[in-house]
C-alpha cells in the first residue's frame, strides 16, 4: 500500500514535445556554442543536445518549450528532485543576505554548522567518534583532499585504486582514475603513485582479488585504499557482498586508510544514507558531493578526527583551500538538504522507488540486445551487448522525451540515476520507453547489417 500511495500522490507529468528535437532555438545555441566554447567540452550533433531552460521535480523544459522526463538527476545531483528541500527559497534568501564570504579567513556561521552536521551524519551517526571536515567545490576536490590527508597521516605516497573507477579530472584525482580515456592525453604530466586492481563483479572475482590486493599492500608503500562502493560512471557495477568488509580488513592489516568516494552514491542514491552502510563498514575518509546540496557546487571530505588532525594547525596560510571554500549559499543549501535526508521515512521511500524501478526494468532482461540489468536503490545500469550502443540511445531517448546518459569504459551501459520525484506512472512510462528504444535500435542495427552485407550482382 505504501508504494502506490507514495508514488501516486505526486502529479504525473509525462514528456510533451512540441518541436522537432532539437528545436530551432537549441540548434541556434549549438551553433553559437561551437563558435565560442572549446570544442572538446560539449558534444554537438544534428540530433544532440537540447538546451535546458527550467526544471521542476523530474521534468526539464528546453529553450523551445519541450518537456522532458529526466532519468539522470542531472549527473546524480538532484536525487530528491529539482526544487526539492526548499532549494529556490533558500537560494533566494541566502543570496539576498550574503552570497560570498572569506571561507578560510573570515568564515560564516553557516560553515560552522555545516561542518558540525557533516561530522554528525557520518562518524557521529556511525558511533565512530569525532569527525572533521575539509570543504571543497567540486567532487574531485574532495578526492584530492582525501589523497593529501592520507599522505600526511601515513607518510605513504601510493594509493590502491580500481580499474573502471571515476574520481574526477583534476590531476590528483585523474591519477587514481581507473580508465585510460581521460588520462592518456596527459600521461606525461601525471605522477606515478597509483596501483590498480580489477573491480569485482562476482564473489569468485572477489576471492581472486583478495591475495592480489594483499600482495600490493604488503610492500608497505600504500597509504590509501580508494574505492567507490558501487562503480558509478564505470557502468553501475554493484560489487558482491563482502567487498567493503574486505577492503576494511586489508587496510587495517597493512596500515592504510580506507577512503570511500561516495560523491555519487551518498545521500540515499543506493538505498541507504551512504552506500557503505549496506555492509556496515566505516571508512577513515569519505568524499561527498552532488546530492549534498542538490543544486550547487559544494563538496566535502569528512574524516576521523585523528586522521584529519594530520594536517598542521593553520598559522595564517591554509595548505589546502580555495576562494569559494564554504560558500554561504552552498552551505545553506547543504543544510536544507541534510534536513531533508534526515527524515525518518527516507529509506523506506527510496525502497519503494527501487522496487518500482526493478519491476519496470525487469522486461529488459529478456531482450537479445541487453546483456544485463543491474542496480540498487536509485542507481541502475542497462548493459547492452554492442560497444558504443549507449550513445545513440541517448539521442534516441531525446526523441521520446527522455534525458539519458551512457556509461562504462566502452559506452555500452545505459545509466539511470532517477530522482525521487518520479511517480509510478512516470517510472512505468520510462521503463516501457527504454524497452522500445532498445528494440528499435536493435532492429535498425539488424537492417543496417543486412543491407551492408549484400553483394552487388550484375
Amino acid at each position: 500500500m505504501f508504494i502506490s500511495v507514495h508514488l501516486w500522490l505526486k502529479l504525473t507529468v509525462l514528456p510533451n514535445l512540441i518541436t522537432a528535437i532539437p528545436g530551432p532555438r537549441s540548434r541556434e545555441l549549438a551553433r553559437r556554442l561551437a563558435a565560442s566554447e572549446s570544442r572538446n567540452i560539449t558534444y554537438l550533433a544534428a540530433d544532440f543536445p537540447v538546451f535546458w531552460e527550467r526544471t521542476d521535480g523530474a521534468n526539464v523544459w528546453d529553450v523551445d518549450g519541450n518537456r522532458f522526463l529526466d532519468l539522470t538527476s542531472a549527473f546524480g545531483v538532484a536525487t530528491a528532485g529539482f526544487g526539492a528541500h526548499r532549494q529556490r527559497q533558500v537560494f533566494a534568501a541566502q543570496g539576498a543576505t550574503l552570497a560570498h564570504a572569506m571561507g578560510d579567513v573570515h568564515p560564516t556561521a553557516l560553515k560552522v554548522e555545516l561542518c558540525e552536521r557533516l561530522a554528525a551524519v557520518t562518524f557521529g551517526r556511525w558511533g565512530a567518534g569525532a569527525g572533521k571536515v575539509l570543504l571543497g567545490n567540486s567532487g574531485f576536490e574532495a578526492v584530492e583532499a582525501a589523497l593529501k590527508t592520507a599522505l600526511l597521516a601515513t607518510g605513504r605516497r601510493r594509493v590502491l585504486a580500481f580499474e573502471g573507477a571515476y574520481h574526477g579530472l583534476g590531476f590528483g584525482a585523474l591519477t587514481v582514475n581507473g580508465g585510460e580515456f581521460f588520462k592518456s592525453p596527459f600521461r606525461a604530466q601525471l605522477a606515478d603513485f597509483a596501483d590498480f586492481v580489477p573491480y569485482p563483479r562476482t564473489a569468485a572475482e572477489l576471492a581472486k582479488l583478495a591475495p592480489l590486493m594483499a600482495a600490493i599492500l604488503s610492500r608497505g608503500e600504500t597509504g590509501a585504499v580508494l574505492a567507490e562502493p558501487v562503480l558509478g560512471r564505470g557502468g553501475e557495477v554493484v560489487p558482491p557482498d563482502g567487498f567493503l568488509r574486505l577492503l576494511r580488513r586489508l587496510a587495517d592489516a597493512h596500515g592504510a586508510l580506507l577512503v570511500l568516494d561516495e560523491i555519487y552514491t551518498g545521500f540515499f542514491r543506493t538505498g541507504k544514507m551512504f552506500a557503505c552502510e549496506h555492509e556496515g563498514v566505516t571508512p577513515d575518509l569519505i568524499c561527498l558531493g552532488k546530492a549534498l546540496t542538490g543544486a550547487f557546487p559544494l563538496s566535502a571530505c569528512v574524516g576521523r578526527a585523528a586522521v584529519m588532525d594530520a594536517w598542521p594547525r593553520s598559522a595564517g596560510e591554509a595548505l589546502h583551500t580555495s576562494t569559494f571554500l564554504g560558500n554561504p549559499v552552498g552551505c545553506a543549501l547543504a543544510l536544507a538538504a541534510l534536513d531533508f535526508w534526515g527524515h525518518a521515512d527516507r529509506e523506506r521511500q527510496i525502497a519503494a522507488h527501487a522496487a518500482a524501478w526493478r519491476a519496470a526494468l525487469a522486461p529488459l532482461r529478456s531482450r537479445s540486445a541487453v546483456a544485463a540489468v543491474r542496480g540498487r536503490g536509485l542507481l541502475w545500469g542497462v548493459e547492452l551487448r554492442a560497444p558504443g550502443a549507449a550513445g545513440p540511445l541517448m539521442a534516441d531517448g531525446l526523441q521520446r522525451g527522455l534525458i539519458l546518459l551512457g556509461a562504462g569504459a566502452d559506452g555500452r551501459v545505459l545509466s539511470l540515476a532517477p530522482s525521487m520525484a518520479l511517480t509510478m506512472a512516470e517510472i512505468e512510462f520510462a521503463g516501457e520507453a527504454i524497452g522500445e528504444l532498445v528494440r528499435e535500435r536493435k532492429t535498425q542495427s539488424s537492417i543496417l547489417k543486412t543491407t551492408t552485407g549484400k553483394r552487388k550482382t550484375s
